[in-house]
């Protein structure tokens, strides 16, 4: 397809503002476009090296700031406030419109220290949780619930160290205090196993919660992307599956089961088919030897992948926008440039280059004209890579290795298609000041999430272009990410050895500092690239 210069010019334009304001306008988008959150799982026997992983994007308008919270002390008898609005607050002591739902009485008298994000994800202990929400019927949500997803989290990192523990104790907690949320996916990982958890509400009436774990067998991979995908529950293996106690009633209740078919979960809590393009994405690109059809009516719970996973391909799944498949929505929306560059010697070289104008981040308003200017042309498809990321994370956890070191989120800011991550360790205690500083409110340079921001959507304009530099600068940095990852955790091990446990903590801590540091210069050093290519376009 060809534009002419004055129609490149407006959509440019018209993209440049868009996605300046990419939160905004994904908040008025439709729920077809709401899809928010994609988890990976790993199983051990699945991955390169035996390491257990889960990742998670926060694909909606939610905080970025994020805390390593410290460990806490409480007396028997205490009791604990639970809250609602701590997902959308500015800064940590940003209490104004937090509201305290209710207290439980403690469950330990000792908590462990965890990151703290708008979902928790990682405590000091290797235990990790992904999320993905995964609406379900609305009739199941019972608002009169205590609890919601984020504080099931936070409760399971305060006190957990395995998976199994903390899925036993959110599910308890949802039981006996009330699910109030719409119905959500967690990835429950710790270093030697990983679960699906799905909970839901059970509908009106006393607070309760229905909820199924469905363990990942040891050498798959699983994924949970906004959609329920538990399917027939075996009640007498337990060794695989966890469920809530009053389950079978709870569903006969709702009327979603007979009790005399199957109990297959997704059907009770939803009757959607189980399973969309990102599930069929990571599925296939992992074990493309099972043949997998994107017109099947149910996909397999997990796969075995062909090749072992490693570190590397769960950060390329995630900046995943199916280019060069048939679900790329740009692959009609190309034209052939003729090029003419001079070369060292004085002469020129001539040729023809297609050049794709768009990306798959295109904002909805210029995707519905696209369309009324020649109908069908793009085909909207939900990428696991989106515009509306707020953070990102895959986490890696390693039996082998102390769980100061063995547990280690790569943390990403922003579209993890663009931005590179940067490493925290389960033994981490301190975060730099700029991480702690939401930036979803408005433009703040002291809240990290702005270093990226802003030249990833300038970036986006002529992704076409910009991408050659972003990309091979994020495939750099990510090498260089690894290979001091590793020279950190050597130097550390040799500390705790010799029982030099402050040292340690100071030497994680700094890692993630100047980590940090470095690559957010670099990302705004970037910004006149950008801008550089976005002028020159014109």
């Amino acid at each position: 397809m060809k534009f002419k210069n004055s129609t490149l010019l407006l959509i440019s334009l018209l993209f440049f503002t868009a996605n300046l304001y990419a939160q905004e306008l994904y908040d008025r988008m439709d729920d077809q476009y709401k899809e928010s959150c994609t988890s990976i799982m790993v199983a051990s026997g699945a991955s390169s090296d035996g390491s257990v992983m889960i990742g998670h994007t926060c694909d909606a308008n939610y905080r970025t700031w994020l805390t390593m919270e410290p460990r806490k002390s409480f007396s028997i008898g205490d009791m604990e406030p639970v809250y609602e609005g701590m997902m959308h607050n500015e800064e940590p002591w940003d209490m104004r419109n937090v509201v305290e739902k209710g207290r439980i009485p403690v469950v330990r008298t000792e908590t462990y220290r965890f990151l703290n994000v708008a979902y928790p994800c990682l405590n000091e202990k290797q235990l990790a949780i992904g999320e993905t929400t995964t609406s379900g019927r609305p009739e199941l949500i019972n608002k009169a619930g205590l609890f919601y997803i984020e504080e099931l989290e936070r409760m399971a990192l305060q006190y957990c160290t395995t998976a199994r523990e903390a899925i036993a104790l959110m599910g308890r907690l949802g039981e006996e205090y009330g699910y109030a949320d719409w119905g959500e996916c967690l990835t429950v990982a710790d270093k030697n196993e990983v679960w699906h958890f799905e909970i839901y509400g059970s509908g009106p009436g006393s607070p309760s919660a229905m909820w199924v774990a469905q363990r990942i067998p040891n050498d798959h991979v699983g994924i949970s992307a906004n959609i329920p995908r538990i399917g027939k529950v075996d009640f007498n293996d337990k060794e695989n599956f966890m469920y809530s106690r009053d389950l079978k009633a709870n569903a006969k209740k709702t009327g979603f089961w007979d009790g005399k078919e199957d109990f297959i979960f997704h059907k009770v809590v939803s009757g959607r088919k189980p399973f969309s393009i990102r599930e069929f994405y990571v599925f296939s690109t992992l074990a493309p030897s099972l043949g997998l059809s994107y017109d099947a009516e149910e996909l397999p719970f997990s796969v075995k992948p062909d090749k072992k996973v490693t570190p590397e391909m769960v950060f390329e799944l995630y900046r995943a926008t199916y280019d060069g498949t048939e679900y790329d929505m740009v692959k009609n929306l190309s034209y052939t440039a003729h090029r003419r560059e001079r070369q060292a010697d004085g002469t020129y070289k001539e040729y023809d280059e297609k050049v794709y104008p768009l990306s798959a981040f295109m904002p909805r308003d210029l995707m519905n004209m696209l369309n009324e200017i020649n109908p069908g042309i793009i085909e909207r498809q939900r990428t696991i890579a989106v515009i509306q990321c707020s953070y990102s994370h895959v986490i890696r956890l390693r039996n082998w290795l102390p769980d100061e070191i063995g547990g280690v989120a790569y943390f990403a800011f922003d579209n993890p298609a663009q931005s590179p991550r940067i490493p925290i360790y389960a033994g981490t205690t301190e975060l730099p000041q700029s991480f702690g500083v939401c930036g979803q409110h408005r433009y703040r340079e002291d809240a990290a999430i702005w270093a990226f921001r802003e030249t990833n959507r300038i970036a986006t304009i002529n992704w076409d272009k910009t991408r050659k530099i972003i990309e091979p600068e994020i495939a750099a940095y990510e090498r260089n990410m690894m290979a001091s990852n590793a020279m950190v955790e050597d130097q550390a091990a040799a500390l705790l050895k010799e029982g030099k446990n402050e040292e340690v903590t100071e030497l994680l801590n700094k890692h993630t500092s100047s980590f940090a540091a470095s690559v957010m210069a670099r990302w705004r050093e970037l910004k006149g690239k950008m801008l550089e290519i976005f002028i020159r376009s014109m």
